[in-house]
């Protein structure tokens, strides 16, 4: 018996309560924005230790418990391999002596670099959706934004359809595995090659279509809540602001990251 695959969980916060947990949602947008410049401008191996380090420490704080993680497909360890393989066949520095072959592994190396780049990113936003409720995250981005008004900006509009987005996604994507797994209890009529090509574009365009349909329901649905709950302002207008946790949590951060500046530009990122 093969192991049950455990799906991809977004924009779902886990049960329970922690220091992350408790944290306030502009801090932990706050962390994944520097975070992310921070690598985009630092890619080396001393910022991204520290990062991990920080992803990791986190991860337990919030007691995220392993099947949380969703399974990775097959195909994607083949692409990884591969991806590896064609690297390494391009060469650079450093070189190592083994015996008397001298080997080549600065791809190899880089494309280590740029995995374990990609991994750290997508655990801390992973990390943020596992430990953040979707509703805190408008008044928190209007929170933020406060400055750009002075530019007239439409900070909340903005907070308000992103926040709408959020909700809507997880929504949408069981609605759509509902739809696709209706489509699979489905008998398949035996046709011949060239009908079956032809009616399989068929049900995809009929799948798209019962998509919108879904999608334009549930609008609707929703726009009737949020008009019987006040309208869209009331969905940025809580009271949000950071607290003393999440001063603490914003200095530990900036710590690491200076820290991580200072040795990527002293030079011992081994890169």
């Amino acid at each position: 018996m093969t192991a049950q695959r455990r799906p991809v969980v977004l924009l779902r916060p886990v049960p329970g309560t922690s220091v992350i947990h408790r944290l306030w949602a502009g801090t932990k947008l706050i962390v994944v924005f520097v975070v992310s410049l921070l690598l985009s401008f630092y890619p080396g191996w001393i910022a991204i230790g520290l990062m991990a380090l920080l992803v990791i420490v986190a991860l337990r704080l919030a007691h995220i418990s392993r099947g949380v993680v969703p399974s990775l497909p097959r195909w994607l360890w083949i692409l990884l391999l591969f991806g590896a393989l064609t690297a390494a066949m391009g060469g650079g520095d450093p070189v190592l002596q083994l015996w008397s072959q001298e080997i080549a592994v600065g791809g190899l190396l880089k494309f280590l670099r740029f995995t374990a780049l990609s991994i750290v990113l997508l655990v801390l936003g992973a990390m943020v959706s596992w430990t953040t409720n979707v509703a805190d995250v408008a008044p928190a981005i209007t929170t933020l934004g406060r400055p750009l008004k002075w530019l007239r900006i439409p900070v909340d509009d903005w907070a308000v359809a992103l926040a709408l987005a959020l909700r809507a996604f997880p929504m949408l994507l069981d609605e759509f595995r509902l739809l696709y797994a209706a489509r699979r209890l489905r008998p398949r009529p035996l046709a011949p090659d060239g009908t079956a090509r032809r009616r399989r574009l068929a049900d995809l365009v009929d799948m798209l279509a019962a998509g919108v349909t879904v999608a334009l329901r549930r609008a609707d649905e929703m726009g009737d809540a949020i008009t019987a709950r006040g309208g869209t302002g009331q969905i940025s207008a809580a009271p949000s602001r950071p607290r003393r946790l999440d001063w603490i949590a914003l200095g530990i951060v900036g710590t690491l990251c200076v820290i991580a500046i200072v040795m990527e530009v002293k030079g011992f990122s081994g890169r």
